[in-house]
């Protein structure tokens, strides 16, 4: 097999497990929560941190919300197994950037990759997300150009891949989907609630040898919670969340106007 091919393959193959692959940096956090301290040994400084990382995630949260809202029918979709796409979406977050989605997901993850303070690990988290999107993307890439041909590469050569250029921005081509960010993007908000509410307690326990729940952090995640489960019963219980649009069930969506 081709270089070219064996890629494009292996690419295939993590767009369908993608949702449950990356899980195994679980690993390198547990471990790096060894080293867990407060900066200068203050605990105010250590609210400070958490909530620069949090900032750092809800930004990436704030850029899904933004991609999967104004996305038109036929993009942004909810596939695992393969790569679909009704049309080429070229406006709003991907006029100034070609994968808005997975850039809002590698903001998720470096707020959670920073919270250890392990300054080692965001580099480690950094470079593993390169390799494992880098295929991803590339396989992405060759169905579009093969599906949309010229209209792909005209788009692809003037926007960016990871990197936002605001320079290029246009309006989206619909409207705000509200009822389309709250059907898929509550697990996100919910998951990350959960590990930075995991990593806080796991972290305090281990330097104060001591179970310790924040009464701040407490509130948090139980209002997360509320939000989730009602947002779960709204989904599979009633039509409240439902709109015109038809969309599969499965995982988060990705790039370009391909399910992911």
């Amino acid at each position: 097999m081709l270089l070219i091919d064996e890629m494009e393959a292996t690419g295939r193959w993590l767009f369908r497990w993608r949702s449950y692959l990356p899980l195994v940096t679980v690993v390198l956090l547990l471990v790096s929560l060894r080293h867990f301290a407060y900066p200068f040994g203050s605990h105010k400084w250590d609210e400070a941190w958490e909530t620069l990382c949090l900032a750092f995630s809800f930004l990436g949260l704030g850029l899904r919300v933004a991609t999967v809202g104004y996305a038109p029918k036929g993009t942004s979709g909810r596939n695992m197994k393969k790569q679909k796409a009704e049309q080429l979406n070229m406006t709003g977050m991907y006029s100034v950037v070609r994968n808005p989605i997975y850039l809002g997901n590698f903001l998720i993850g470096l707020g959670i990759f920073l919270f250890p303070r392990v300054w080692l690990l965001p580099v480690v988290y950094a470079l593993l997300f390169a390799l494992y999107y880098e295929r991803i993307v590339f396989a992405e890439e060759v169905f579009l150009r093969h599906k949309f041909g010229r209209r792909f590469e005209d788009w692809a050569a003037k926007t960016p891949a990871f990197l936002p250029r605001p320079s290029h921005w246009k309006p989206p081509a619909s409207r705000f989907n509200f009822r389309k960010v709250c059907r898929h993007e509550h697990q996100t908000l919910y998951a990350i609630i959960l590990v930075f509410y995991a990593l806080e307690v796991s972290g305090d326990y281990l330097l104060n040898h001591k179970l310790f729940m924040d009464p701040a952090w407490n509130a948090v995640a139980i209002l997360a919670t509320v939000f989730f489960i009602t947002m779960r019963i709204l989904r599979k219980c009633t039509p409240v969340l439902n709109d015109r649009e038809r969309e599969t069930t499965d995982s988060g969506p990705s790039q370009y106007g391909i399910p992911g």
